[in-house]
């Protein structure tokens, strides 16, 4: 009789839909390859990427597009998450750079798979060792937000002291931004609600807005670069806010945004940058370097066990975490 293969446990998206349709189950854990490492995942996330897939709820004008690209009736990868931390358990007869026992963290991105006790990834991919001065908790919530904040601040090519306008700065992205664009000599101002303007300025905000009270394109000030995290300032709205030549990064941009970004580079001194984030490997080896330094660290809104995974999604919907939530996977 042949012997089944083992499981383990995961969070399972079948069908689109409200937190409700995320269900615990038993799959089949993945058997390492050749060039791959099996982690033990101690920790994930849920970000406001899960939850978009999950509810099939994207930008403005990709609806169409969208079960294409993700699949028809439910997630096309039912394991969502995008994030992680953990131990290596084995190694493909290939791998060089891990050995089992090393803690990391990675970030297979729109590959996801990782709402799972453990998830297989090439030991050339977005997945590095762990910082000694950072928890499992703590890694797993570096890189989704710390790898778009470093990759749209290089494209922009953020120079030492320049003036940077980041909006939406309180949620992942935006917190690791302001942490990166200080690593990059960038004076910076964080746009939120009056209830984090002191948790921004913790992260090295040098200027905090309180959107409620102010409009920050109407207050006169102007920066060489404008990071939208909101999805509320699109380059009509804020291009009197751009310096000559500056550049508005339109991280939660719609798809009229993205496309009128090409006219704009086309025909203005200043340029819009849009579109999905790079998942290139070196992003997360950079995000290592600098979390080692103590010059990056993840914010954590609350942890919980994947028990409560749905939970998770909801208050992720509810639009008002700070920084990550993160879910504490049980050991196997």
């Amino acid at each position: 009789m042949a012997q089944e293969a083992p499981k383990m446990t995961a969070a399972v998206v079948e069908r689109y839909g409200g937190p409700d349709v995320v269900q615990i189950k038993q799959i089949p854990k993945p058997v390492v390859k050749d060039n791959e490492i099996l982690v033990a995942i101690r920790a994930t996330t849920v970000s406001r990427g899960d939850a978009r897939v999950r509810g099939l709820n994207v930008p403005y004008g990709f609806g169409v597009m969208a079960p294409l690209a993700l699949g028809f009736g439910g997630p096309r990868t039912s394991v969502l998450g995008t994030e992680f931390a953990g131990t290596v358990e084995a190694v493909g007869g290939k791998v060089q750079r891990f050995k089992v026992g090393d803690a990391v963290f990675g970030f297979p991105g729109s590959a996801m798979g990782c709402h799972a006790q453990y998830r297989t990834i090439a030991e050339d991919g977005p997945v590095a060792l762990k910082p000694a001065n950072v928890t499992f908790e703590q890694a797993a919530a570096l890189s989704f937000g710390g790898s778009t904040a470093l990759d749209f601040l290089q494209r922009a090519k953020l120079k030492e002291g320049e003036r940077i306008l980041i909006n939406g700065a309180s949620g992942c992205v935006g917190i690791a931004a302001v942490q990166i664009a200080k690593v990059m000599g960038a004076h910076v101002t964080a746009v939120c609600s009056a209830d984090n303007a002191e948790l921004l300025r913790s992260f090295g905000a040098d200027v905090v807005i309180d959107y409620a009270a102010q409009d920050f394109t109407q207050n006169g000030e102007t920066y060489e670069v404008i990071m939208d995290n909101a999805g509320d300032s699109p380059y009509a709205r804020c291009k009197s806010s751009l310096r000559a030549k500056g550049r508005l990064l339109l991280v939660a941009g719609d798809l009229p945004g993205i496309l009128y970004s090409i006219w704009t580079n086309l025909f203005s001194d200043k340029s819009v940058f849009a579109g999905p984030a790079s998942e290139k490997p070196e992003l997360i080896y950079r995000l290592a370097d600098m979390a080692a330094a103590g010059q990056y660290r993840s914010c954590i809104d609350r942890t919980l066990p994947l028990q409560q995974i749905a939970e998770a999604h909801a208050y992720v919907d509810g639009g008002h975490k700070k920084g990550s939530v993160v879910i504490s996977i049980p050991q196997a």
